[in-house]
C-alpha cells in the first residue's frame, strides 16, 4: 500500500498570505505546504467493496488546493474519496472531482459521517438539486459511515477523533493511520488504533491550540501508540521543516507535500 501526502499545510496553507517570515519565505521546498489531503494506493485487487465498482486510489478530503495537488503529483484516477470533516480546507476542492467522472465515465462513492455528509449536501446543494446546465457538477454518490468497512477488499475503520467540540473522523487500514485536525482521541477509539506502526497525525505547532495537537502533544501521542513511524501534518508556518525535524524523536518527522510512503497492510 503507498500512502502520498498530497497536502501537509494548515488551514491558510503555508506561506500565509502577507507574511514574510523565516518559513514562508524559506526556498526549502518542504516549507511550501498545501491543505490536508492523501491520496491511498491500496494496489490492483480484487475483493469485496462497499460500492459495486473497482477500487484502487482512494482520496482522502477534497481540499482547497485539490486541482493544484492532482497535477503536481499526477493523480489521474480516483476511485473513492473518504471526508474526515466538513472544514473548508478539506472540502472545497470537491468541484474538482467532475474531471474525474469525465475520465473515468462514472460517479464517485464519498464516504464520512451523516453531519459531514449532510454539510456537503447543504454547502454543494448545486450538485444535488442541479438547476442549470453547462460546466458539468461532479456526480459523487454519498455513504454515512457507521463502522468499519471494505473497499477494494481492504478494510477500513473510522476513528472518532475531536477537533475541539467537533467529532472528526480518522481512518486506519491495517497498519497504518491518518489523523488530521484534532487534538484528542476518546478513550473509546485507543483500542482501534492497536497494532498501528505507520501514522500521520496532527501536530500544527509548538504552542498549545484550541482545536490541534502542539507537536510536544503529538510526541507524546506517539509514544503512547509506540508507534515505529509517524509524520506530522497540518502544519503551521511556526514550524520550519528542517529545523524541527532536527529535534524530533527518532522514528518521528514532519511530512511534506509530495512524501510517499510505502506502508506494510499487515505486521511484517
Amino acid at each position: 500500500m503507498r500512502i502520498t501526502v498530497l497536502g501537509s499545510g494548515t488551514s491558510h496553507g503555508v506561506p500565509f498570505i502577507g507574511c514574510h517570515c523565516a518559513v514562508c519565505s524559506s526556498t526549502d521546498p518542504r516549507d511550501q505546504r498545501t491543505r490536508p489531503s492523501i491520496l491511498i494506493d491500496i494496489g490492483p485487487r480484487g475483493g469485496e467493496s462497499a460500492v459495486g465498482t473497482a477500487v484502487r486510489y482512494i482520496l482522502v478530503d477534497t481540499s482547497t488546493d485539490f486541482r493544484q495537488q492532482a497535477l503536481a503529483r499526477r493523480v489521474d484516477r480516483v476511485d473513492a474519496i473518504l471526508f474526515t470533516h466538513s472544514h473548508a480546507d478539506h472540502i472545497c476542492g470537491l468541484d474538482d472531482i467532475r474531471r474525474y467522472n469525465e475520465m473515468q465515465r462514472s460517479s464517485i462513492p464519498c464516504f464520512g459521517s451523516a453531519d459531514t455528509l449532510s454539510d456537503l449536501r447543504r454547502i454543494f446543494s448545486y450538485i444535488f438539486t442541479p438547476m442549470q446546465q453547462g460546466g458539468g457538477v461532479p456526480k459523487i454518490e454519498l455513504f454515512p459511515l457507521g463502522g468499519a468497512f471494505s473497499l477494494g477488499g481492504v478494510e477500513i475503520v473510522p476513528i472518532r477523533l475531536m477537533h475541539g467540540r467537533l467529532p472528526v473522523l480518522g481512518f486506519r487500514i491495517g497498519t497504518f493511520a491518518y489523523m488530521t485536525d484534532c487534538n484528542h482521541i476518546p478513550d473509546e477509539s485507543w483500542p482501534l488504533l492497536a497494532g498501528v506502526k505507520t501514522v500521520i497525525l496532527d501536530a500544527l505547532r509548538h504552542r498549545p491550540h484550541s482545536t490541534h495537537f502542539s507537536v510536544g502533544e503529538a510526541v507524546d501521542i506517539v509514544s503512547k501508540l509506540g508507534i515505529e513511524r509517524a509524520y506530522f501534518t497540518h502544519i503551521s508556518h511556526d514550524l520550519g521543516h528542517a529545523e524541527t525535524c532536527a529535534r524530533l524523536p527518532a522514528g518521528v518527522e514532519l511530512a511534506y507535500d509530495g512524501l510517499v510512503l510505502d506502508v506494510l497492510e499487515t505486521p511484517g
